[in-house]
């Protein structure tokens, strides 16, 4: 029987036809490739040849291309169009993923071959990629059990299936509690002080849920955002909060404590198994940061300038809150609603006087006309590609002579079946060989606000943002420009991988770029430059907070990772002793963060959630180098585009940000843009 997901795609670009995949082709497709795979692996082993570069680790790299675009396209679809069948369906696949890995990582006659290369190539004649390809390749064994003996390889094997399901099922758990909350409103009373489009919206949801004529908020955060934002019921913004921060906490078949106790305990031991202290000495030996005291020396120094700046953002919040509304203590569902009124005081701006100049398709052309001015993109619409849903937009990007680029997918809106959040992916990666350049197919998938009725999508500014940030991670992925494909695009340290997403937010902070996309929908008059300067006066509104915030999520990240918690009494005790050094606010019972924390127990960012700070400085010491120069000055986005966006892990870190910037990053960098420091 032919299965779309092993037959060579006869489509532009070789793009998933997805128009073609049923969910009856997945499993028996992964189950064919994995065999495909281990044939490839079994010529490796079988070679009577010398092992060499060549014979061993570059073929280790070709093998299991396939396997990996089908496993991309189902793993892509299960997070952005998934269902109850999808969902089962990668409970029974990803046992087998994880199975193929281990047999290859564990295989000791494939490692003998890879070792054999290790211990004696002649480096002088690698280039550069090449040796950071070996070094990855060797590691990838040893930080996988290579040097074991059998039973430690048993256990570890044992401990790979383990966490690939508890993951699977975490993810599963924090979805089912977001699709089935639904805050039902029938009094329109209870809207004041939403905008309209917020009650546009929830009507629009209440229609789609079977409950005409009333209103539906639900924890998708195009919905929950802006009602604690903006709604002036203090006890529903207090209900909304607490169902969103009781996520698989309830102690019902969703709950997730006893998973992430599980997880955390299963990484430890794995930790150990392979030498290392804790989980995160085992991640960060590949990291920039290198090491948990790094780390913590990191986060440690920014929160010395942070933890004041927080205590006088919620004393100031307090204050106006008592004046306002007499409200005696502030709460978490009180801050962003007060604040959000301050800064309209303030500043006499807010997210309604901003949204009208940012309709979604403006700003998508204004992220467009961005990658065209530093990096010469161009980004044509085309209906050809096959796409996975009906909201997807597709384009083929070409550079300024018209050669192909790449293949760009953009899914904006929610539904049922999509995970929240904002993130980039690809279907394929960018490589060389033989055949040429392989170029990537690289999508990235948000949650906005849908059009209703004659109003389009109309973004907040943190939307914006969230677009230029998403779109960043696309440019790296498009831009890759490497020999293989698992150190081109995205594929870099975690704490890297930030860099080219956040920097490009700064962009949108610049009336040079503004004016390129900030058109108001319904008459096309641009933004006037007072809302420009008063979105870069308000830029740090609240930065002491929302920076120990951040420095809050990193440090539980920590707690969880770097070190022994096979004996903790309780999760929400455990959470509670370490976010109370940095709490700012009263904590809300019954809530809990750890149980919904995706990103550490489900995606990847396991001891690596300090990055986004990491990044944070990284971007703000590259942006100072474009503003001294220019923001759209081509001699530094070359550098950039050189250096960074199209080397992906080609060499340390740390090497390209230099041959980029011409120095380390500056954390002062950071604090200076934060208004946290002076100087």
């Amino acid at each position: 029987m032919s299965n779309p997901l092993v037959d060579i795609p006869n489509t532009p670009f070789k793009t998933p036809p997805f128009s073609a995949i049923k969910n009856e082709h997945f499993k028996p497709a992964i189950e064919q490739l994995i065999e495909v795979a281990k044939s490839e692996i079994d010529e490796i082993i079988e070679r009577i040849d010398i092992p060499d570069f060549a014979n061993t680790i570059e073929a280790l790299e070709k093998a299991g291309k396939q396997l990996d675009r089908a496993s991309s396209i189902f793993f892509n679809l299960n997070s952005a169009e998934t269902n109850d069948e999808i969902q089962a369906i990668a409970k029974e696949v990803s046992p087998l993923l994880t199975e193929f890995s281990n047999d290859i990582l564990l295989n000791e006659r494939l490692f003998n071959k890879v070792k054999s290369v290790y211990d004696t190539v002649e480096r002088s004649f690698l280039n550069t990629e090449q040796k950071t390809l070996l070094d990855k390749t060797y590691k990838g064994f040893v930080r996988n059990g290579a040097l074991l003996d059998n039973n430690q390889k048993d256990q570890l094997r044992k401990i790979d299936v383990e966490l690939a399901q508890l993951s699977l099922t975490f993810g599963e758990h924090v979805l089912a509690e977001t699709n089935k909350y639904e805050m039902i409103i029938d009094n329109d009373e209870d809207l004041a002080g939403l905008p309209q489009f917020v009650i546009n919206q929830a009507s629009e949801t209440a229609k789609e849920k079977g409950h005409e004529g009333k209103w539906v908020f639900t924890l998708d955060y195009p919905s929950y955002v802006p009602f604690v934002t903006y709604a002036a019921n203090r006890e529903l913004r207090k209900e909304l909060s607490i169902a969103a921060g009781s996520k698989a906490f309830k102690g019902d078949e969703f709950d997730n404590q006893d998973i992430v106790k599980q997880i955390a305990s299963l990484r430890h031991q794995r930790a150990n198994l392979l030498g290392y202290d804790t989980h995160a000495h085992f991640i960060l030996e590949e990291r920039m940061a290198e090491s948990p005291e790094k780390v913590m020396s990191f986060l440690s120094e920014i929160g010395t300038y942070g933890k004041g700046g927080a205590e006088r953002d919620v004393q100031e919040v307090a204050d106006y809150a008592e004046q306002l509304d007499g409200i005696e203590e502030l709460q978490r569902w009180d801050f962003a609603y007060y604040s959000e009124k301050l800064k309209k005081e303030k500043y006499t701006i807010d997210d309604e006087m901003l949204k009208p100049y940012f309709k979604l398709e403006n700003v998508i052309d204004g992220v467009f006309e961005t990658a065209k001015r530093l990096f010469d993109l161009d980004f044509v619409r085309t209906d050809k590609i096959d796409k996975y849903h009906s909201d997807v937009m597709t384009y083929e990007v070409k550079d300024s002579s018209g050669k192909h680029v790449s293949v760009f997918y953009a899914d904006f809106f929610p539904r049922a079946g999509k995970r929240a959040g904002a993130w980039m992916t690809s279907y394929a990666g960018q490589y060389k060989d033989q055949d040429g350049d392989h170029r990537p197919l690289v999508s990235i998938v948000c949650n906005f606000t849908k059009p209703t009725g004659d109003t389009p999508s109309l973004l907040a500014f943190n939307e914006v943002t969230t677009l230029f940030h998403e779109f960043g991670h696309a440019l790296h992925g498009m831009l890759a420009n490497g020999q293989y494909e698992s150190l081109s695009g995205t594929s870099v340290y975690w704490d890297f991988v930030e860099l080219p997403s956040q920097i490009l937010e700064n962009w949108c902070y610049e009336k040079e770029c503004l004016d390129l996309f900030a058109k108001h929908y319904e008459t096309g008059e641009a933004i006037p430059t007072e809302l420009i300067q008063k979105i870069k006066d308000s830029a740090n509104f609240m930065e002491g907070y929302q920076t120990m915030r951040q420095l809050s999520f990193g440090m539980l990240d920590m707690a969880w990772h770097g070190q022994d918690n096979s004996n903790i009494e309780g999760v929400a005790q455990f959470e509670r002793s370490i976010m109370s050094k940095t709490d700012v606010l009263p904590s809300i019972p019954n809530t809990n963060m750890s149980c919904a924390f995706s990103h550490i127990f489900q995606g990847g960012y396991s001891a690596g959630y300090y990055s986004y700070k990491w990044a944070e400085v990284l971007d703000a010491d590259a942006f100072e180098y474009f503003k001294q120069n220019g923001i759209f000055n081509k001699e530094v986005a070359d550098l950039f585009k050189d250096n960074v966006l199209s080397r992906g892990g080609a060499e340390h870190p740390m090497i390209l940000y230099k041959k980029f910037r011409g120095q380390e990053p500056d954390v002062k960098a950071l604090l200076r843009r934060a208004g946290l420091v002076k100087s």
